[in-house]
């Protein structure tokens, strides 16, 4: 009998989840380094090509939903009213996301065990600057569609660059504010805080252009 595609879908997907949880479970415990993908599989009840079906690489298992937050970004700016400034939509997302409580910007004991993996594992680390480099790309390509720029506008990889660092630094931050607070609540006021702030000096570099 042949399995329906949506079924097909689902169950890829519950396996694809299961491998991450499991590998994520074993990060936290020994350390990204010293996990090895046949832990991952066995934890995971799967076999190891199984692992690099769904993964190509071992911290995918970690940064799991990657591309979701590329396309939540690709598709604030897809929505945006009309009158309003892409980059404006953009501080208005963040502000959604921790309304809605968003896993993104969650701050709690388990994500502290996801910064504290990342900052031991050098490994770790690059690829998230990788992604922030590669966020960056999705922003400046999305700007300039929504703003009907040329593609190669040099004003939208400034922006995007811009963006991405105030982002960051504002999780940074607030992660670490939890940390010596544990105090969810006041870690969102400073990350929102820092993008308010950081939104004030994207809208300085960038006025008289259709992105402010």
């Amino acid at each position: 009998m042949t399995i329906p595609s949506d079924l097909r879908s689902r169950k890829r997907l519950a396996t694809r989840q299961a491998i991450s949880n499991a590998a994520t479970r074993l990060f936290f415990v020994h350390g990204f380094e010293q996990v090895t993908v046949d832990d991952i599989a066995a934890a995971a009840s799967v076999g190891r090509m199984t692992v690099f079906n769904h993964f190509p690489r071992k911290e995918d298992m970690f940064f799991d939903r990657e591309e979701e937050g590329r396309e939540l970004l690709r598709e604030a700016l897809r929505q945006r009213a009309p009158a309003m400034a892409p980059i404006e939509t953009l501080r208005l997302l963040a502000h959604r996301l921790v309304l809605e409580g968003s896993p993104y910007i969650a701050f709690s004991a388990a994500g502290q065990g996801f910064i504290a993996t990342i900052e031991v594992s050098d490994t770790l680390k690059a690829r998230a600057r990788a992604i922030r480099d590669e966020l960056a790309q999705v922003v400046a390509q999305a700007l300039t569609e929504c703003s009907g720029r040329d593609a190669h506008d040099p004003l939208a990889p400034l922006a995007a660059s811009l963006l991405l660092a105030t982002w960051s630094t504002a999780l940074i931050e607030a992660h670490r504010a939890f940390r010596r607070d544990g105090d969810a609540q006041q870690a969102k006021a400073c990350f929102l805080s820092l993008v308010d702030q950081g939104h004030v000096g994207l809208n300085a570099a960038l006025a008289g252009t259709p992105y402010v």
